[in-house]
């Protein structure tokens, strides 16, 4: 059962950015079948990560910008199950933003805001990397707790994927 909130309520805009904000792995599949869990963060309901462009789904996704995403807990009862569901495109974030993205996710994940020589590693995966933003068009709360596949949606432009 989908509630469709074409306005959708601040109530439920807030309870699923908290949710994004509280979680860190997303899962990005593009239109090819493919799917890569990466870490991620969300400045309002666009999910910024980094990747390889020679990664298999940065490919794809070069041809093909649609996606689908989730962000969700492991669970082992089906009735707990909560978690977001996503759709829309994914694009690479341009030269001139990606010192604001970048802060964003160092604000979220340290370790990348100075790798430091321990980890020279992660400096050197850095370098060779680039940011991508996954700008939804449609949203989807998942919460089992309310009912068996109940999911609230929100629409936040255009159609959607097709």
């Amino acid at each position: 059962m989908t509630a469709r909130h074409p306005e959708a309520p601040s109530a439920l805009r807030a309870k699923v950015l908290a949710y994004l904000h509280a979680h860190h792995v997303m899962t990005v599949a593009t239109a090819e079948p493919w799917a890569a869990a990466v870490f991620y963060v969300n400045d309002g309901f666009t999910l910024y990560y980094l990747s390889s462009p020679r990664s298999r789904h940065a490919r794809q996704l070069a041809t093909d910008p649609r996606a689908a995403a989730t962000v969700h807990e492991d669970y082992d009862d089906w009735r707990q199950i909560r978690g977001v569901q996503l759709e829309g495109t994914v694009h690479a974030v341009e030269p001139a933003g990606t010192a604001s993205v970048r802060a964003l996710y160092a604000a979220k994940f340290p370790l990348v805001a100075t790798p430091g020589a321990e980890n020279a590693a992660i400096a050197a995966a850095l370098a060779r990397i680039e940011w991508y933003a996954l700008t939804p068009t449609r949203v989807c709360f998942v919460d089992n707790s309310v009912g068996f596949g109940h999911r609230d949606e929100i629409i936040l432009g255009g159609t959607g994927p097709s």
